[in-house]
């Protein structure tokens, strides 16, 4: 039966998932499936799932419908393909997933794509998973290098990827040390433990760090028990991309600063087990929290202490240890940080709500659990969240990213509903701001605290769903409590009187009028604490990408006609009253020395085709350091075509608030620039 839609629908859709058009005419215009949407199944079944309409094209936020005259046949020949082998490796969609709509009069498809789970993963075409598998990146569709193909497949038949035996390792390469604080902590919070009547192999036999093949015969040392109590050379061996890294931080910025920073440095033994030690009592020697009794006995071990110790044992026993990420834990004034490589392995709403667990090294969970620590049954994030919110906290922050593929845990410490900004808003309203709900004034106090806020970064602060986030935001537009700019992905919301500047305010526009002349501070200050972890030379090897090198023509486009020198500063920046920073708009213009020093900084990514891509986001982020950046002048600077540059790295460090907008309203503007966030923003 054909549904109904409006282009109020295609907007919420465009706001909450991954959305594709296809105009689908075929040769004889009335309708086929295009060859490119296999991609997209494929690539959307491999990332996060997403809709693609068969029958509608969109540009720049814009929808033109064309229909499909025979959209029946176009439906039969879809779930033809589908379950033909030879053409996709397996059909994730069912009837429900593919919809029949009517839109402006004319019937479309609309087919749910759902991410398909680690045991169907890689959804691949042709017949062949090299070459022909995709992934959902930045808004497009990226074939897999090999790597990533042969990570998928391990994580579909390994069920735990800690269990492998290491042929060639004996007992000689696991630190004796780590092993004897290991038992003794076994010990002391079980006695009567059958493990701890035997020594050597056979007490690593008893917690899975050995194990016998009955298949094969094969006996030796488990991955499980290298990583957790193996020698830092040993590991190495087995594992080339292993690497932890503990930073303690002194400031809520974005910086290659620590005061205290623990690697595998030859020092100690490397290992998980004592890094785990280690950090843990970092994290935790000054943590402020209230003091609390239980009984008359003060209580040490806070539901904050418990929180961070999951956190902690988590990002150990989910990593991907064959992924080219390290290992990092960051501890800063306003936050803790957790990554490890490999994403997660179930739906982020599943880990959310807990209750089901898939562990990626189960032998390594269980050591952790025999000694009091981690969480069972799928119970480790909620108790995470229930921690924080015990202190009234913004809520925790999980989430992947898809290149290099990572998994990110922020614990921030500010509060949700900061006083200053409800007092503020109280001032602005009046007894409206009261009279809302929870949601509605989170959602004001957000505008307020970062200066504009769109869907998604709502969707990580509170749990409404996004259908009713978005007929709460259409309200507080109604009733005048926030203004609307930009249009489908790129709209954003701030409060009334903030004024949003342009590209042609900025550079080609009148001067402010009077009593405007002091612009409002940019964008969010929660810089992503990720952005500036140090370019580890364990994990340096150079990513296989797509983005070539391209040439980039050394023209650059006019900021004005006519321009006065009184536009620029001392070093060729341009200056506008409609921005708190200069602009670096033109190479050309600028002091030479100053061009130079720009240069130099870019010099890394400029001599090599391929660039880490933490090591690029760095450039980046160092470039735009106290002043904005077109994008334009960072694609001549690093030496990349422009627009793929934005695709593949500024808007994913947008998104991340790595860097700042000076344009939210216009995101995809050609002379839109970038500043690197700064914590003088809050």
């Amino acid at each position: 039966m054909t549904q109904p839609y409006s282009l109020d629908d295609l907007s919420l859709l465009v706001e909450t998932v991954e959305l594709e058009c296809k105009l689908a005419q075929g040769q004889d215009g009335k309708g086929e499936v295009p060859k490119d949407f296999w991609t997209t199944y494929s690539a959307f079944a491999n990332t996060h799932g997403g809709v693609v309409l068969l029958g509608v094209r969109e540009k720049d936020g814009q929808f033109s419908v064309a229909g499909l005259s025979n959209v029946e046949k176009v439906r039969t020949d879809l779930f033809n393909t589908l379950n033909n082998p030879a053409k996709v490796s397996i059909n994730l969609l069912t009837d429900d997933d593919v919809v029949v709509r009517e839109l402006e009069g004319k019937r479309i498809l609309e087919v749910r794509v759902p991410a398909a789970s680690r045991k169907q993963k890689p959804v691949f075409l042709n017949g062949q998973p090299l070459g022909n598998t995709y992934r959902r990146l930045h808004e497009g569709d990226r074939r897999c290098d090999e790597e990533s193909v042969k990570r998928m497949f391990a994580e579909q038949v390994e069920d735990s990827r800690d269990e492998r035996i290491l042929p060639h390792y004996d007992l000689s390469d696991i630190d004796p040390d780590s092993l004897r604080i290991y038992r003794q902590m076994l010990s002391d919070r079980k006695a009567n433990h059958p493990a701890l009547e035997h020594q050597g192999v056979d007490f690593l036999r008893q917690i899975g760090g050995w194990r016998r093949d009955r298949a094969t015969g094969q006996e030796g040392l488990t991955v499980a028990g290298l990583l957790m109590f193996g020698r830092w050379l040993s590991i190495q061996e087995a594992m080339p991309h292993y690497f932890l890294d503990y930073q303690e931080r002194p400031q809520a910025k974005t910086e290659l600063r620590w005061v205290d920073r623990l690697v595998p440095d030859g020092t100690w033994s490397g290992n998980l087990f004592d890094f785990y030690r280690r950090v843990y009592r970092k994290l935790t020697e000054d943590l402020k929290v209230p003091f609390a009794l239980k009984g008359d006995q003060r209580q040490d071990d806070t539901p904050v202490h418990e929180a961070l110790r999951e956190a902690l044992v988590n990002t150990l026993v989910h990593a991907d240890y064959t992924g080219r990420v390290s290992v990092l834990v960051v501890k800063r004034p306003d936050l803790f940080g957790f990554r490890n490589p490999g994403g997660l392995r179930l739906p982020l709403e599943q880990v959310l709500q807990g209750g089901t667990s898939d562990c990626r090294n189960r032998l390594m969970h269980q050591m952790f659990l025999m000694i009091g620590l981690g969480e069972r049954g799928g119970s480790g994030v909620p108790k995470i969240y229930s921690g924080w919110r015990s202190q009234h906290w913004r809520p925790p922050a999980l989430y992947e990213k898809d290149e290099p593929e990572q998994t990110l845990l922020e614990l921030r410490m500010v509060d949700l509903l900061p006083a200053e900004a409800v007092e503020q808003l109280r001032e602005r309203f009046g007894e409206r701001f009261d009279r809302l709900d929870h949601t509605a004034r989170m959602i004001l106090a957000t505008a307020a605290i970062e200066r504009v806020v769109n869907h998604n970064r709502l969707l990580e602060l509170c749990d409404a769903h996004p259908h009713d986030l978005s007929q709460m935001l259409s309200r507080l537009v109604k009733e005048g409590m926030l203004v609307s700019d930009g249009r489908s992905r790129g709209m954003m919301y701030h409060l009334p009187g903030e004024v949003m500047p342009t590209p042609e305010q900025v550079f080609e526009g009148p001067q402010p009028m009077p009593g405007y002349g002091s612009p409002a501070k940019l964008g969010p200050s929660s810089e992503h604490w990720n952005s500036s972890s140090e370019h580890f030379a364990v994990s340096s090897e150079h990513w296989n990408r797509s983005s070539e090198h391209f040439a980039v023509s050394s023209e650059h486009w006019n900021s004005g006609s006519e321009e006065s020198d009184s536009n620029r500063d001392e070093v060729g920046r341009w200056i506008s009253p409609h921005l708190p920073l200069p602009v670096v708009d033109s190479l050309d213009c600028l002091d030479e020395n100053f061009r130079t020093r720009l240069e130099t900084m870019a010099a890394e990514p400029r001599r090599k085709k391929k660039l880490a891509r933490e090591r690029m986001q760095q450039v980046l982020t160092a470039l735009c350091q106290e002043q904005f950046m077109t994008l334009n002048v960072l694609a001549r600077l690093v030496e990349r075509n422009p627009d793929a540059l934005r695709q593949q790295y500024l808007n994913e460090m947008v998104r991340h608030r790595q860097i700042q907008l000076a344009f939210p309203s216009r995101p995809t503007h050609e002379r839109q620039a970038y500043r690197a966030a700064s914590a003088t923003d809050e």
